[in-house]
């Protein structure tokens, strides 16, 4: 049997397929070890961490008018000064104090990204995905650290590196 791990598209999970016979299942194949099954092609999708080599994150970005493209979902022409833009997110960095669930909180309501609507979360993402000063800063945190305020293209940011 030749078995190997897939993300579902639509759900989101990883699900065991079988390459001969191109069946599929949720459920680990019958008579393979724990070990076995860690050892399949694609197993790192089974921990829930990103691929080797990849990093995953959530953001919480507040858009200037300097900002490459500057209305957002909840704003659709902003005006703010980046210097305006970097007062707010440090209001947001005080009120969040180091907590991942404050981050996602605020992320929903005031984050400028359509990320907002899963709390700042951008999924994994490897090298060369992102603007290079975003990226350079997540790959420097470690899973669970915060990051300064961090400028882009799109505005200003604070990271917080969740895998």
């Amino acid at each position: 049997m030749s078995y190997e791990v897939r993300l579902s598209n639509s759900r989101g999970v990883p699900y065991f397929f079988n390459t001969e016979t191109q069946q599929s299942t949720w459920e680990p194949p019958a008579g393979l070890t724990q070990e076995q099954v860690q050892a399949l092609p694609g197993a790192h999708l089974l921990s829930g961490g990103p691929a080797p080599g990849k990093v995953r994150a959530s953001h919480l970005l507040v858009k200037h008018r300097e900002s490459r493209r500057p209305s957002s979902w909840k704003e659709e022409n902003i005006t703010r000064s980046k210097e305006e833009a970097i007062e707010i997110l440090k209001g947001y960095q005080q009120e969040i104090d180091g907590s991942p669930e404050k981050f996602a909180e605020l992320a929903k309501v005031h984050s400028d990204c359509s990320s907002a609507k899963n709390g700042g979360d951008l999924g994994a993402f490897g090298r060369g995905q992102m603007q290079k000063p975003f990226e350079d800063a997540t790959y420097a945190l470690k899973v669970g650290e915060m990051s300064d305020i961090i400028s882009t293209d799109s505005g200003v940011h604070i990271i917080l590196r969740t895998a």
